[in-house]
């Protein structure tokens, strides 16, 4: 805690904090660079700040005096950086070919099986003989 913040006991609600101790909270909130909820908590002990700042900041006629805020970088998500054009584009242009190549294999995967299923449906009725067998048959 700085010297000059001190939480304030004995305050059941943000009204009872007097206009003093509010400027002295607002001056730094706007001095500091810290957090709402920073300030909120080394002057009252309370984890949430539910707005009482900003609100009090707009009735007492700091809100025209507010800086632009700095960007707290501790609280955002670490972002993976990512992969140069150039390999990305080598790596997509390697998985195409690759999905090219499958799909043609698939196609003539299909086709055999065509072919298999009619020539056995043309030997069983020029042989009339059953050639495929029957799913419901016990071993």
């Amino acid at each position: 805690m700085k010297k000059n913040s001190k939480v304030i006991s004995g305050f059941r609600k943000s009204g009872d904090i007097p206009i003093s101790e509010r400027h002295k909270i607002i001056n730094e909130f706007i001095n500091s660079g810290c957090t709402k909820q920073e300030i909120w908590q080394r002057y009252t002990g309370e984890v949430e700040e539910h707005g009482y700042i900003l609100r009090w900041m707009r009735q007492l006629g700091y809100i025209n005096e507010l800086p632009k805020r700095r960007i707290n970088f501790a609280s955002m998500k670490k972002v993976k950086p990512k992969e140069e054009p150039e390999e990305l584009s080598f790596e997509t242009l390697q998985l195409n070919k690759r999905i090219a190549e499958l799909e043609s294999q698939l196609k003539d995967a299909e086709m055999k099986a065509i072919a298999f299923s009619t020539m056995v449906d043309i030997a069983e009725k020029e042989f009339k003989i059953p050639i495929r067998k029957k799913l419901n048959t016990k071993p």
